[in-house]
């Protein structure tokens, strides 16, 4: 059962360090300029992936800023989509699964915002479908991928993507969990610094 265990441990600790953090970098910097438009940050996914994505949204729109929230007046606004369970069924009863993501999106994008698009095969018809949509309308998208990237890996403008052999769904949303929080812990002490920094230079020219 050890051997098991640390077996798993390696695979895990494997997988995350074959992700290219340049790509992560490059994710960090388009959700920076969302922020510095205004703009809004969508993200999606199905199963696990949707779990990641709404785990994230409560994640990020609290850590960030909730440490000085009275203090940041303005914030992220990242959302998951479709916004509600009620919505998500309705999507797939009225219209058909592969509009899930799409239609909710096709509610509300606009030009400032970007996408964050999870899926560990990368060929998800539902998730693909509304990547293609924002690159319609130039909205860039990030894509959390796993196994060879698939088609989404082909499509996005940053490619996040944790190479494993198929099937191996643990490893890819075990990763995409720690780079989710990774992204989240990194623009909270990204904050803090400034406004640690903001803070300091007001003490001196009061002096």
């Amino acid at each position: 059962m050890k051997e098991y265990i640390e077996q798993h441990i390696e695979e895990a600790t494997a997988a995350l360090r074959a992700v290219s953090s340049d790509e992560i970098a490059k994710c960090m910097v388009q959700i920076q300029r969302v922020f510095e438009r205004d703009g809004r940050i969508y993200i999606f996914g199905n199963g696990g992936s949707l779990a990641l994505a709404t785990h994230w949204v409560s994640d990020f729109n609290k850590t960030v800023f909730g440490h000085n929230v009275e203090l940041h007046t303005k914030r992220f606004q990242a959302i998951r989509l479709p916004t509600t369970e009620e919505e998500y069924s309705a999507w797939t009863n009225d219209v058909g699964h592969d509009s899930v993501f799409v239609g909710p999106l096709q509610n509300y994008l606009q030009e400032h915002d970007c996408v964050i698009a999870i899926s560990s095969s990368g060929n998800s018809q539902n998730v693909i479908k509304a990547a293609q949509y924002a690159k319609k309308r130039g909205v860039p998208v990030i894509a959390l991928a796993g196994f060879d990237g698939g088609e989404l890996n082909k499509l996005a403008d940053v490619k996040i993507l944790v190479p494993t052999p198929k099937g191996r769904y643990d490893l890819v949303e075990g990763a995409h969990g720690v780079i989710l929080h990774l992204i989240t812990w990194y623009f909270r002490d990204y904050f803090e610094h400034k406004l640690a920094k903001k803070t300091s230079h007001g003490k001196k020219k009061n002096k």
